[in-house]
């Protein structure tokens, strides 16, 4: 199934990746140089639209690389789509399980699309009903998800 435009990883340049690598790497070390970052973070985060933290920065390439790192910063931070629909969140279930080239962007597409608060769990821890579970049933699942009222 095609995913609508809106639904898909925005296009990011590589001059983008390039600048944000730059401010990372200018973070980190003066994170490392134990100097003021406070205020470089806020700018990185206004910049981006995302909330990164210095552990972030000081820890980000212990799970992946810089470009990854800058790439994800580029992306929108909470993309929420009004009107996604139950076979689009399926084709987005499909494309995680498949470990798409945009998977880190699918699980956000999905974590933020779902009311189910660990849908990636459902994929890739899932309970033992749902082990090897088609997408719709993951899908069916995670958005029929009530939170319990204490």
């Amino acid at each position: 199934m095609e995913l609508r435009p809106e639904l898909c990883p925005p296009a990011i340049s590589p001059e983008r990746v390039v600048q944000l690598s730059a401010a990372i790497e200018d973070i980190a070390q003066l994170l490392d140089d134990g100097g003021p970052a406070e205020a470089a973070i806020a700018a990185f985060n206004t910049d981006t639209g995302h909330s990164y933290t210095a552990e972030q920065f000081l820890t980000y390439w212990e799970s992946r690389d810089l470009d990854d790192f800058a790439l994800e910063a580029a992306r929108p931070s909470r993309p929420k789509i009004p009107d996604i629909t139950r076979d689009e969140l399926t084709e987005i279930v499909r494309r995680i399980q498949a470990a798409d080239d945009a998977t880190d962007y699918y699980v956000l597409l999905l974590t933020t699309n779902v009311p189910h608060p660990r849908a990636t769990d459902l994929i890739f821890w899932p309970p033992p009903d749902l082990v090897d579970a088609p997408p719709d049933r993951i899908v069916d699942i995670a958005l029929s998800y009530r939170p319990t009222a204490l």
